[in-house]
């Protein structure tokens, strides 16, 4: 870990340190929330249930999209994952139909 900062002497350097804290408490959240929706998403296409795998995979899309236009992560990111993610539900559902 790094180490400590030191103390801030003025009130602007203060509230930015605090904003900053708030923010990344509240970012760490979503960032986490991504992580679970996309692991129930890949539970689904191991379970091989194609309208549970949809169901997932929309949650997942919605959660994504919002994280980005929320700024928690780049539009390039979450479209990197959604696209992956489609394309593995893809995949899996051609598989099992086939």
């Amino acid at each position: 870990m790094a180490a400590k900062a030191p103390v801030k002497k003025n009130l602007s350097a203060i509230k930015r340190d605090r904003q900053a804290e708030k923010r990344n408490t509240r970012n760490r959240v979503v960032r986490s929330k991504i992580k679970n929706v996309v692991k129930d998403v890949e539970a689904a296409v191991a379970g091989k249930n194609a309208e549970e795998t949809e169901k997932a995979l929309r949650k997942a899309v919605k959660t994504i999209s919002s994280a980005s236009s929320k700024g928690v992560i780049h539009k390039n990111n979450a479209s990197r994952k959604i696209s992956r993610l489609t394309k593995r539900v893809t995949a899996a559902s051609k598989a099992v139909t086939a």
